[in-house]
């Protein structure tokens, strides 16, 4: 799928310069457009932002969080 940042921006009601920030990782997305990417691209938003939802037990992505 071709999409640029400004057509997946008009198909999701949301700015530009919020969905690069997101691609950017500046800024993380909340639960409403984790929905709206989520029902987009068909795709499990913990599939989509696995950096935002990781198990307890996950030693290493705890450490790259903190």
């Amino acid at each position: 799928m071709q999409l640029t940042q400004q057509d997946l921006s008009n198909k999701l009601s949301i700015s530009t310069i919020y969905v690069r920030k997101i691609e950017k990782g500046v800024a993380n997305p909340g639960r409403e457009t984790m929905i709206k990417y989520e029902n987009f691209f068909k795709t499990d938003m913990r599939k989509l932002f696995p950096d935002l939802f990781f198990d307890n037990n996950d030693k290493k992505l705890i450490k790259r969080a903190i």
